[in-house]
């Protein structure tokens, strides 16, 4: 399997993380910085995504897999090591609605993100309204998370599973583009959730540059 993306995106380090845990061998392609390029892709079109959105699992048999949702859903029935969703019931959805809430905290960090960082433009075109609006939306996805978290040593109890790989990817990300929030200081079960991830092999070696 190939693994289509760049070292600084987030939803590649995601997918990357669950190759990990699941200890599965895989290749990567690194096109670049940011999760789109305008460069000609690597391999066929046909096996892209047509929104040119990192990451793309290119499966041994040629298939193009891509979201970072599906892919690591994929992933996870590959190999029994490491079960990192349960199979059905309200577990599983839960899992799945920590993973949204994660990816959902990513695309307001990037929008707030590059809205104050537009190439060729100045401060004064900013919206800073917006940008508000964006780290508002942190804030509260913040406040629901360190709630629903409690006092459990992870998102859904004692057990590390795609739950807190998401999270920690958004955490990692948000203190990457954002380190002047510092949501520690408002939030410190998920700050002790963060130390505890970031010792694990799988984050450490997908440190982004």
């Amino acid at each position: 399997m190939k693994v289509v993306g760049s070292t600084s995106n987030p939803y590649v380090r995601k997918v990357r993380i669950v190759l990990a845990e699941k200890k599965l061998d895989f290749d990567c392609d690194f096109l670049g910085q940011g999760a789109r390029t305008d460069a000609p892709p690597p391999y066929p079109s046909s096996l892209g995504s047509p929104l040119g959105e990192a990451p793309c699992l290119v499966t041994e048999g040629g298939e193009c897999i891509f979201d970072s949702r599906v892919i690591v859903e994929y992933l996870d029935t590959l190999s029994p090591v490491g079960k990192l969703l349960p199979a059905v019931g309200r577990e599983r959805a839960a899992v799945k609605t920590w993973e949204a809430l994660a990816d959902g905290m990513l695309e307001a960090t990037a929008l707030a993100w590059l809205e104050s960082h537009w190439e060729g433009r100045d401060a004064s075109q900013c919206c800073q309204r917006w940008i508000d609006h964006q780290l508002g939306n942190i804030e509260q996805t913040l406040v629901f998370m360190r709630n629903s978290l409690a006092e459990h040593a992870y998102c859904m109890g004692a057990h590390f599973c795609l739950a807190d790989i998401a999270v920690g990817v958004a955490l990692d990300h948000l203190d990457c583009r954002f380190p002047q929030l510092g949501w520690r200081d408002r939030h410190s079960n998920l700050a002790s959730l963060h130390n505890r991830l970031s010792q694990r092999s799988s984050f450490m070696e997908t440190t982004p540059p």
